[in-house]
């Protein structure tokens, strides 16, 4: 009887173990909850993937590569030796590796030492012409400060002259002379000359030749002469040959002169982003090696 009674209540527990497990946890439903839903790794997959694409840094990375790709398609066809620079913002003749920039007080506070640093491939900023004055009372307010922050900072420079043809070219000569103080190392002094001022180009030529004379006569050093390219070939040409020239010319892959004249310095571009100038600025090259370009400094 007891025994009865022992194997009746060992069913009954087994019975109440496996049946209400069994009923709790179906394979058939644990099978089917499993199959919709989402393993933890793929939850974790999936949030890491929407914080990258919500990250500003994939933004920027994303948007970079489709500048370079454009850039990259935009320039197919187009001359290999005159290709885009991404750090200037410009094109540039790739075969001048001598470059420099010309400021004025447009530019104004310029972190030297950050010019001097930057760099693309083997383009960097080896030499400034820095304007000093304008015609017979106007001096740069930035003249000072450039010519004394970018030689520390490595940088070979120029001082320039804004001519004004309808006034005595000596004068301009004396007071450009009164503030710049040429000294070995300089680049030699640049006379801008690009407009007529309602005179006659006979009187401009000969304002701007007792300019140089003056000049030359005081410091043994003839000026270069600065000009655009359409105003030199109207009214500088044939009158200046012997004299060093920097020409304005821009967006173009040459400088489409002859060969006999006498150009060193060429502004192909007046649009340039350089590290340490908070707005755009001119952008030039010298013609020759660095060889020639330290024969042209003033010894």
């Amino acid at each position: 009887m007891q025994w009865y009674i022992w194997r009746n209540l060992l069913f009954t527990f087994l019975y109440f173990c496996r049946v209400p497990a069994a009923k709790k946890y179906p394979l058939k439903k644990r099978k089917a909850r499993n199959s919709k839903g989402l393993s933890t790794k793929w939850k974790v997959a999936i949030v890491l993937l929407i914080a990258i694409l919500l990250s500003p840094f994939y933004y920027g990375y994303v948007i970079k590569n489709i500048s370079a790709t454009w850039r990259w398609v935009r320039d197919i066809g187009h001359n290999p030796n005159y290709r885009t620079y991404k750090s200037f913002h410009i094109r540039m003749p790739e075969k001048y590796k001598v470059c420099g920039i010309d400021v004025s007080y447009y530019q104004g506070k310029i972190d030297w030492p950050m010019v001097k640093a930057m760099h693309e491939d083997s383009i960097h900023i080896t030499f400034a012409f820095i304007k000093a004055t304008e015609g017979l009372v106007q001096a740069d307010p930035y003249f000072r400060r450039n010519w004394r922050e970018a030689p520390k900072a490595g940088i070979i420079c120029g001082a320039y002259h804004y001519f004004r043809p309808e006034m005595s070219g000596k004068f301009q000569a004396k007071f450009f002379l009164q503030n710049v103080k040429i000294e070995k190392g300089h680049l030699p002094m640049v006379v801008d000359v690009e407009e007529l001022d309602k005179v006659s180009p006979e009187k401009m030529r000969e304002q701007l030749t007792e300019y140089i004379k003056y000049i030359k006569t005081k410091t043994k050093v003839e000026p270069i002469i600065y000009s655009g390219l359409t105003f030199y070939q109207r009214y500088l040409a044939g009158y200046f040959d012997t004299n060093t020239l920097w020409i304005a010319h821009y967006y173009q892959p040459e400088l489409k002169l002859s060969r006999s004249v006498n150009w060193k310095f060429w502004q192909h571009s007046d649009k340039a982003r350089v590290n340490g100038i908070n707005c755009i600025v001119d952008f030039d090259v010298f013609k020759g090696d660095s060889l020639a370009f330290r024969k042209l400094i003033i010894r």
